[in-house]
């Protein structure tokens, strides 16, 4: 990302890679499957002008490290590193906004460290247990990816091995108004770069492993819980999970002080409508901002 230092800490055991730039309140931005950091770059540029940003991949993802086993990609062990990685950097307390499997990282770390969030936002997902508990048809015809990933070893990764960029381009076209022309050339070369890596693709079905295995019944533990600081639920209005679900309704229980917003696009919404996405984001991290003062 033009004007963003990188660099690599070593926290929670962890190599997390990351990007840094801009002054200002801490905005830790998480990305999701089958991306890396790189997807940020159309916004983080401008985001950085108001905001301390920092732009991670995620364990499993891009350059950090890929632990082994399905134990270790827990959402609660990726909220862990990111907490780890802010504290390494100096920010005690932070915005964060996560798309797609950063989102669900984002609300693990919101519920285990509420002291930590100073604003949730999460981009284009329904909760983790309500997806798999409430599963419709629909849901597992748009989103079989959950559950193949999540086959054992080494059944998936021999199988994408064979053909990665065929494999995940079908997930970049997938889940709502997609077409490659939509990504950045530039963050398409880094997504296929990452995933073309046989550790990575290991750690993306891990990933998806761990959800089904360990994440379902983290969450089922913590229904109770709500988060309390201001959120913000993003999605895109044509994308799988908006022709699924009320996408908003479906965190009304969870969040306490909960906007919301639709952004024209699919799933990778950010991708195919950065200037939308870039207002209403930095619209409410502004508002937030601006309430803390």
């Amino acid at each position: 990302m033009q004007g963003f230092e990188k660099n690599t800490a070593e926290v929670n055991g962890q190599h997390i890679h990351f990007a840094r730039c801009g002054s200002g309140p801490a905005l830790l931005l998480l990305h999701g499957f089958p991306q890396t950091h790189a997807m940020w770059q159309q916004i983080a540029p401008r985001l950085s002008e108001n905001f301390t940003v920092i732009a991670p991949d995620l364990r499993g993802y891009g350059a950090s490290s890929k632990p082994e086993g399905t134990d270790n990609y827990s959402f609660r062990h990726m909220a862990q590193d990111q907490l780890a990685l802010m504290d390494h950097l100096g920010h005690s307390a932070f915005h964060i906004a996560g798309h797609d499997r950063g989102g669900r990282v984002a609300h693990r770390l919101a519920l285990d460290a509420p002291e930590r969030t100073l604003s949730l936002t999460v981009m284009d997902i329904v909760p983790t247990h309500l997806l798999l508990d409430q599963l419709t048809r629909q849901v597992a015809t748009a989103y079989y990816h959950w559950f193949f990933l999540a086959q054992p070893a080494p059944f998936p990764e021999n199988m994408i091995a064979k053909d990665p960029d065929t494999y995940f381009e079908s997930c970049l076209l997938g889940w709502g108004a997609a077409k490659l022309s939509d990504f950045a050339p530039d963050a398409l070369e880094a997504y296929r770069n990452a995933w073309r890596d046989p550790d990575a693709i290991r750690g993306m079905c891990a990933d998806y492993r761990a959800a089904l295995h360990i994440d379902f019944d983290l969450d089922a533990a913590d229904l109770h819980r709500r988060v309390t600081c201001p959120s913000l639920v993003l999605y895109g209005a044509e994308g799988a999970m908006a022709r699924a679900f009320d996408v908003p309704q479906t965190w009304r229980d969870r969040l306490d002080n909960m906007a919301q917003a639709a952004v024209p696009g699919g799933h990778f919404f950010i991708d195919q409508s950065p200037e939308p996405s870039f207002q209403v984001l930095s619209g409410f991290l502004r508002r937030v901002s601006a309430s803390n003062h």
